[in-house]
């Protein structure tokens, strides 16, 4: 396991940005598989992006395609989140992983043994 640590939270806007990063304590980090996930009030946490050790492949939620873009910089141990156009279903508490997945079980909360604190974003109508 190694440690991550997100930021880039707060409250913006409907139709607002924000990215978020998460960066990890471990050189290990370049090895892994890095997802986001979310969890809104009163809600389970859901997948939103996950990105292969070289960047080679993403994928998404339907929710976030075409308006949330994951990338990672593995010479920074930093995976990021762009997030554009958010909507107030968009606020969550938003979490990074790191784990050994594969692309067909990265939407999988139990693909990652490696879980970051969250952070915060709101939006506001």
């Amino acid at each position: 396991q190694i440690q991550l640590v997100e930021s880039g939270g707060g409250l913006v806007q409907a139709g607002g940005s924000l990215r978020l990063s998460c960066a990890a304590s471990s050189r290990t980090f370049s090895s892994l598989t890095m997802g986001w996930f979310r969890q809104a009030p009163g809600k389970e946490r859901e997948f939103v992006a996950s990105i292969t050790w070289a960047g080679g492949a993403t994928a998404y939620a339907d929710s976030v395609k075409d308006r949330f873009l994951i990338a990672r910089d593995n010479d920074r141990n930093t995976v990021y989140l762009i997030m554009n156009n958010l909507n107030v279903e968009d606020t969550a508490d938003y979490y990074c992983a790191g784990g050994r997945a594969l692309m067909a079980t990265a939407t999988q909360q139990s693909s990652y043994d490696s879980w970051g604190q969250g952070t915060q974003v709101t939006v506001s109508s």
